[in-house]
């Protein structure tokens, strides 16, 4: 693990990057290994990535981020760049694995009220997507959505959101 973090440091080529984001993700599905990467700085080096330029570089970052948010102490560290995600999924195409990746994210990192107010500005774009999505995406923003509402402090801006 110590080694792919280096070789994401290491390497401008998109297709190493993406291969060994790739393995990172995979690696966090283990929760022993979770911590390991949190402690080797991976989650900064990871979230680096997601001002790539290349959208599967991007989105490789977005699901490691996304496995590896299944750990409270990572959440900690990973909610610092919610608003850089939230930016992400304006800017990404309709329906892209892209948006996807974001959408994933963004149901873990809402599954607790300790982020949904970074998420606020995004209520207007998720609503968009709901209606001209494919099912696939609305399903995802429907999960972000249904986070969203389980908190009373939400309501508000979930029910004065402009669409």
């Amino acid at each position: 693990l110590q080694k792919l973090i280096h070789l994401l440091q290491a390497t401008d080529d998109p297709l190493i990057q993406e291969q060994a984001l790739i393995t990172l993700s995979n690696s966090a599905a283990f929760s022993v290994n979770q911590d390991v990467i949190r402690n080797l700085d991976g989650l900064s080096v990871i979230g680096g990535m997601l001002s790539d330029c290349v959208p599967k570089v991007k989105e490789k970052a977005l699901n490691a981020l996304n496995n590896l948010s299944m750990n409270i102490k990572n959440q900690e560290e990973i909610q610092v760049y919610i608003t850089q995600v939230c930016r992400n999924i304006e800017s990404a195409p309709l329906n892209s694995d892209l948006q996807l990746a974001v959408l994933r994210l963004l149901t873990n990192m809402s599954v607790t009220s300790d982020y949904h107010h970074k998420m606020i500005n995004s209520i207007p774009c998720f609503l968009h997507l709901l209606s001209e999505g494919t099912e696939r995406t609305q399903i995802q923003v429907l999960k972000v959505l249904v986070n969203l509402s389980a908190n009373p402090a939400m309501t508000r801006h979930l029910l004065r959101a402009q669409v």
